[in-house]
């Protein structure tokens, strides 16, 4: 995938969108209560949702920015187990979001999975995260989500764009089907194998 121009003038906005979205939904999830009740991920508790979320939209995000990996000590850490993880992760998110704000971090290429990616591609699968998860930690919760416009439409163009490689690594399920007159968020969701309507149509 090749971000376009405008696509990454606007990205720095566009993560921020996304970002203050999954902060939201994750405090919103810290006052919920049980860990262990199911979400739109299959195979997920809400507890091992939020923990993934945490790790890569916020602490991996930062450091994606500089070329570099997350700390290994981060990777198999609870984050839910500590109290405030809501506000920790808040903190953390807007660091994720201020390193991506500098242009340079949009630029070359970046090591991803033993190969190289434009930078850009990656800053979009990172926005890509945030509206994902933060739409599966807010289902999970009975919250409500937000994503239109802008948002929206460049989330669409991600999954169309990485869909297939993420499928290869069974990051997303097989297309669910909706409507030909579903939004352009609905579109995303099902291209990534959610159901917009979760859990009305989970059968589980």
């Amino acid at each position: 995938m090749d971000m376009d121009t405008s696509q990454a003038k606007d990205g720095p906005a566009l993560m921020a969108a996304a970002a203050a979205e999954a902060a939201r939904v994750v405090a919103g999830a810290a006052r919920t209560g049980p860990l262990d009740q199911q979400t739109p991920c299959p195979d997920w508790d809400l507890r091992t949702l939020l923990n993934h979320t945490i790790l890569w939209t916020s602490y991996s995000a930062e450091r994606r920015a500089h070329g570099e990996s997350v700390a290994e000590d981060l990777m198999s850490k609870d984050f839910t187990a500590e109290p405030g993880y809501d506000e920790a992760y808040r903190a953390q998110i807007a660091r994720a979001v201020q390193a991506w704000s500098d242009p340079q971090a949009w630029a070359g290429d970046r090591s991803l999975m033993g190969g190289a990616m434009p930078a850009a591609d990656i800053a979009a699968m990172l926005i890509m995260e945030m509206v994902l998860h933060g739409w599966d930690i807010a289902k999970a919760t009975g919250q409500d989500y937000h994503c239109d416009g802008e948002l929206a439409q460049a989330l669409l163009d991600t999954v169309q764009a990485q869909g297939d490689m993420f499928r290869q690594y069974q990051g997303f399920a097989a297309a669910v089907p909706v409507p030909p007159d579903a939004s352009t968020f609905d579109r995303a969701l099902s291209l990534s194998g959610r159901d917009p309507d979760w859990p009305d149509n989970n059968a589980a």
